[in-house]
């Protein structure tokens, strides 16, 4: 497959998670309306943070008047996630030249590590990989963009947008995506794992619980495989 073809690809497994953004977008978009903020100001926050999870938190702490260093270390904290994708990344994109890690790692999201890790896994970097990952992750940023610019244009004329539970679009969609991908025992006691403790420490403040779910999951995922690769030299002792 030519380069191209490659890109068009990375756009078209893109589909399922565009569904899930474009009403998170139009929910961001709508709050970040009433919050106060103008339309360059809200569109400024989805074309140089992209991200949709700090964006909502930064709106909410900016309609209670916090200050620009809580809005820093909130949003930091929420986005330590992030240091995870690029880790299970790394081994992928690490070889490739800057002008390629850069706009790559500025469009690591939730959703472009859930398409482009499925296709690392199968594939590695054969086939022209990084042009996959570029189509994947050009392909969700315009759809987050874009539905931030109809939810701020549009969204204080629909009542309560927010309230229409459009969000959990993402939710199903991630769902959808993710349990075809648990295959071995360690990664469904992680997915399970995980799971567990982001419902226990949902109450947790500045996102924590997700931190705390993610590194519950990470050791028990880690733990499980040692394990298992210790057993065939137990069984022949």
């Amino acid at each position: 497959m030519t380069r191209l073809q490659v890109f068009l690809q990375g756009i078209r497994d893109s589909i399922p998670m565009i569904v899930g953004i474009l009403p998170f977008g139009l929910i961001y978009g709508a709050l970040a309306s009433l919050a106060g903020l103008s339309l360059w100001q809200a569109l400024g926050m989805s074309l140089l943070v992209y991200a949709g999870s700090a964006q909502f938190i930064a709106i909410s702490l900016l309609t209670v008047g916090s200050g620009a260093a809580v809005i820093l270390l909130t949003t930091f904290i929420v986005n330590l996630r992030h240091v995870l994708y690029s880790a299970a990344l790394q081994p992928y994109v690490g070889p490739l030249a800057q002008r390629w890690r850069l706009p790559l790692a500025f469009g690591l999201t939730d959703e472009t590590f859930a398409v482009v890790q499925r296709r690392y896994l199968a594939r590695g970097m054969d086939g022209h990989g990084q042009w996959y990952h570029a189509g994947v992750a050009l392909a969700l940023y315009l759809s987050w963009v874009g539905s931030s610019l109809v939810g701020v244009v549009f969204g204080q004329s629909v009542p309560n947008l927010a309230g229409w539970g459009l969000d959990f679009a993402m939710l199903a969609t991630f769902i959808g995506i993710v349990v075809p991908a648990l295959r071995s025992q360690p990664q469904i006691a992680a997915a399970v794992v995980a799971a567990a403790v982001a419902l226990l420490c949902h109450a947790w403040p500045y996102k924590l619980g997700l931190m705390a779910a993610a590194l519950s999951g990470i050791v028990v995922g880690i733990a499980l495989e040692r394990r298992q690769a210790l057993a065939p030299n137990e069984e022949a002792v």
